[in-house]
């Protein structure tokens, strides 16, 4: 999917202008939701096209942060749809009729796995995770998972992702030459392949950094308590 989506971005790239931020919104609601979507043919593109001054205001550096500022709004919209969507429909009518809407049972029981071992955290982790990056809401819906929660981890997981993938336009953006969306995409994500594995420790100092905090948190409590 990733390369017929990529192979008809040059058309688009060429009204970036104008049509760049709505589009990235847009792609990056899409991305973020139910629907099958990946989030490298949208903001690696946005980065690149940003470092070149072809977005909107035509100034690099306010258009990269726009792009992922835009990004992470459509993110969180997304991810907000599935949320919703999860509270109002239940998981009986998911796992039942989910199939029809791109979401296999498997895959909704490997989130809701995922979630129950790791709690509100596992919203921040897996939006850095391929496969169950935008299924990780579903769970946390059905769980009734506190709305401020679920927007602090989502928007520090999915701004983080957003911003990576930005980068890596940008990085491409000063390189001599042209590329086309497709090879930019091929080439982003064999970038972020090699050096996943610093994503990986990223996201394991945080985690137990997470759990550390919030021992501490509680002891203190329960100290407090017993006084």
């Amino acid at each position: 999917m990733t390369e017929f989506i990529a192979s008809h971005l040059d058309l688009a790239m060429q009204h970036a202008p104008v049509w760049g931020f709505i589009l990235i919104f847009v792609f990056m609601t899409v991305e973020s939701s139910f629907i099958p979507f990946p989030s490298e043919v949208v903001m690696i593109p946005a980065g690149f096209l940003a470092y070149r001054g072809l977005l909107s205001t035509h100034i690099p550096w306010l258009d990269l942060v726009l792009a992922v500022v835009i990004g992470l709004a459509g993110s969180m919209l997304g991810a907000y749809i599935n949320y919703g969507l999860s509270v109002w429909l239940g998981r009986p009518f998911l796992h039942k009729y989910g199939k029809y809407f791109f979401l296999k049972e498997q895959h909704l029981d490997r989130a809701e796995e995922i979630f129950r071992k790791y709690g509100d955290l596992a919203t921040f982790v897996c939006r850095l995770l391929p496969a169950i990056r935008q299924l990780i809401s579903i769970p946390a819906g059905l769980s009734r998972m506190s709305l401020g929660r679920f927007t602090l981890f989502t928007a520090l997981g999915a701004g983080i992702w957003t911003a990576i993938l930005a980068l890596i336009g940008w990085y491409f953006g000063h390189l001599a030459g042209d590329m086309t969306a497709l090879e930019m995409v091929n080439r982003g994500k064999e970038l972020l392949h090699r050096h996943y594995g610093w994503i990986i420790v990223f996201l394991a100092v945080f985690t137990a950094g997470y759990f550390l905090v919030q021992h501490f948190v509680m002891r203190s409590g329960k100290k407090e308590n017993a006084e």
